[in-house]
């Protein structure tokens, strides 16, 4: 690691597809030292995002930076920015470690770097195979080998964990977090929530093209609740004010209370001498909060959509 992690700013970013909008007018950062999950349904316009920010796409209006950089205007960009955005990207006749021994000569990176990232990626074994044989998992490996060649500041995956086993999931998991907590930037773009709600510190969804919500997952979440259930909810209700704590009616004489001190709700209740028939935290998933904020239609997989031209990705 050679300095802190680069930060990612997107303002106002727009992509048109002629009368069809991938992009629409998108802002938001993307901090060092975290690990932010982009998110989004099928036609989000995320990978599209994703090509903008690296230079393969170029936007309508708007910008992308890197440091305040736009791709293009990055001297070594090897060494600033590490990307994966297809596992597919691989000459089929060309072993593992060629591959990587390839792309480093053209990029000054000493051939040594490839076999150390082929034992940190875990396919050393396969280095020697044709890329052509590889299962999906292991041209994941690959492809993070190939983003990690010039020990970037940021670090850009796309669908990261298709192809990897339970294990191979995990162990990318800790990986991500080590560069994180190393001060490197990590963007991930996934659809696997429950994977991402495990991993990322802070969340970017947008839907058609737009932001719909961005923050730490604890920020989406809201302040943490308690569902409780008693004989007498009104006499807990003024217990609970007494000990200062907010409560609200919820559903079927439910109280929903403002803390997520669930030993603090049930000593309240056992000074009132007040059964408790339910207590527990009302936690919300990200798989939850994320269906809320994308509902609707997707007009960007209507018939409506209009085909990218050849090398952009236009709703994805």
């Amino acid at each position: 690691m050679t300095g802190a992690g680069a930060r990612v700013e997107v303002q106002g970013l727009t992509k048109r597809f002629g009368n069809f909008t991938a992009v629409d007018d998108l802002s938001f950062t993307v901090d060092p030292g975290r690990i932010t999950g982009f998110l989004g349904p099928n036609g989000a316009g995320k990978t599209t995002t994703l090509r903008m920010l690296l230079g393969l796409v170029s936007a309508t209006s708007g910008t992308a930076t890197i440091d305040g950089q736009d791709y293009r205007e990055i001297e070594q960009p090897l060494g600033v920015v590490g990307s994966a955005l297809e596992a597919t990207n691989f000459h089929p006749g060309r072993t593992g470690r060629d591959h990587l021994r390839v792309l480093a000569a053209t990029s000054g990176i000493p051939s040594a770097r490839c076999d150390e990232l082929l034992e940190l990626t875990g396919i050393a074994a396969a280095a020697r195979k044709r890329a052509g044989g590889y299962s999906m998992g292991m041209r994941q490996r690959l492809g993070l080998a190939q983003a990690l060649l010039g020990d970037p500041r940021l670090l850009v995956l796309d669908e990261p964990t298709n192809g990897l086993d339970p294990e191979g999931i995990r162990w990318l998991r800790g990986f991500l977090r080590h560069l994180a907590d190393e001060g490197r930037t990590v963007l991930v773009s996934s659809h696997l929530l429950q994977e991402v709600e495990q991993t990322v510190d802070e969340v970017v969804i947008i839907n058609n093209g737009r932001l719909v919500s961005e923050g730490s997952m604890s920020e989406l979440y809201g302040p943490p609740r308690a569902l409780v259930r008693t004989s007498d909810p009104s006499a807990l209700a003024g217990a609970l004010r007494v000990a200062d704590v907010t409560s609200e009616p919820g559903e079927d004489g439910s109280l929903v209370v403002e803390t997520g001190d669930l030993r603090l709700v049930g000593d309240v209740a056992l000074r009132a001498k007040l059964p408790v028939h339910e207590l527990r935290s009302m936690s919300t998933d990200l798989e939850g909060l994320y269906f809320t904020l994308t509902e609707g239609t997707n007009r960007n997989l209507g018939e409506a959509a209009i085909p990218a031209p050849a090398g952009d990705e236009g709703g994805r």
